[in-house]
């Protein structure tokens, strides 16, 4: 139970979130005009892509890191850290465009933003459980 989660193997982990981004970024440069149809801002999905793949990044690092500390009180620590260094992102990302944006806030921006949050938590609790596992079991 004290195996430890080699960096190389956190580097691999992370892969799929790294390809997600790229084939967001990917479908949306591809579909602009039909977004724009639907009156959606493809530069408000873009950006919001970016800002949740950095939010993303930095709590997989804090949450990857608490699988290396045995102590209960380190490994809370770590999984506190990266959900309050993701939630500040998203939040101050948030009102900053609302702030900029005043009454020209792009509602279906924002609701493909959201979409893009669960696309990204999800998959990096997932990543997560199996990197677990694989500490527990090596």
């Amino acid at each position: 139970m004290n195996a430890t989660v080699s960096p190389d193997t956190g580097l691999k982990a992370f892969k799929p979130l790294l390809f997600i981004f790229l084939i967001i970024n990917a479908g949306l440069f591809g579909s602009r005009s039909k977004l724009s149809h639907w009156n959606i801002s493809t530069d408000v999905l873009l950006i919001g892509n970016l800002i949740l793949f950095i939010a993303t990044a930095v709590s997989f690092y804090f949450y990857y890191r608490s699988f290396q500390d045995n102590r209960a009180a380190g490994f809370l620590r770590m999984i506190y850290a990266g959900m309050f260094v993701k939630m500040m992102l998203c939040l101050f990302s948030s009102f900053l465009y609302i702030m900029i944006a005043g009454k020209e806030v792009n509602k279906g921006g924002i609701i493909g933003c959201m979409v893009f949050y669960l696309l990204y938590t999800s998959l990096e609790v997932v990543i997560l459980m199996k990197v677990s596992k694989q500490k527990k079991n090596g």
